[in-house]
């Protein structure tokens, strides 16, 4: 198995002068969930190099046993600092993707061209791709097979409108995930905030939030497993 993470490259939290990024969590939640299983694992963002970490997401109340060991795991860390470009990666050398969220995606992804070129011919390929909490903002402008919408009909989640709320970010994001995903036709649904929830559709997974990291790592690899 051999596995793309795709992460974000963005790290200003729009006019607010905060630092945004990726979100711990759901990097090193999947990443040893899916190394564990024996996947091969390439990491790539848009400009290559570091990704810029959520500062918020390495505060003690957030962290968990995934990010613990992710800080004592030198050569994973090294790994994360260099990233491939997103534009010198190929569908071709992977079996799935996988990407993580915090708010950094919001800006960098929905637009990007090399995403969603990359994103359609995943599933062209018939190739699985998982996004979690605001990392399903890469899937709102990805055309599927018949050139619609990819989320169009399809059972999706994503970070909700309350949680965005309880975030105090509603008004500092580009968009609501909750709503953009609706008007691109995705059938959405979600949990309680902060509960984890996942929806799999064919070969898409998607998670609602931080505690739906490892359960859509998990179901990426049933996927996998049953291919």
């Amino acid at each position: 198995m051999k596995i793309l993470i795709v992460l974000t490259s963005h790290d200003r939290l729009g006019d607010t002068g905060e630092k945004t990024g990726f979100w711990l969590e759901e990097f090193a939640a999947p990443y040893y969930r899916l190394k564990d299983a024996g996947a091969a694992i390439t990491l790539a963002s848009p400009q290559g190099g570091q990704p810029p970490l959520d500062p918020k997401s390495d505060l003690p109340e957030n962290q968990t046993e995934a990010t613990q060991r992710f800080r004592s795991d030198t050569a994973a860390q090294a790994e994360l600092a260099d990233t491939k470009k997103l534009a010198d990666v190929s569908v071709d050398e992977f079996d799935a993707a996988f990407f993580p969220g915090g708010h950094g995606p919001m800006w960098d992804m929905p637009d990007n061209s090399d995403a969603i070129a990359l994103i359609e011919s995943f599933v062209q390929a018939g190739k699985p791709v998982a996004a979690i909490c605001h990392a399903p903002a890469a899937l709102i402008n990805v055309r599927g097979k018949e050139g619609e919408y990819l989320v169009k009909g399809r059972r999706v989640t994503g970070f909700t409108n309350t949680e965005e709320e309880a975030v105090g970010l509603t008004s500092a994001v580009p968009f609501l995930l909750e709503d953009r995903l609706k008007q691109r036709g995705g059938i959405y649904s979600r949990a309680d905030d902060w509960a984890p929830h996942i929806e799999v559709d064919g070969k898409l997974v998607t998670g609602q939030n931080p505690a739906s990291s490892e359960p859509a790592a998990e179901a990426l690899l049933q996927l996998l497993r049953a291919a």
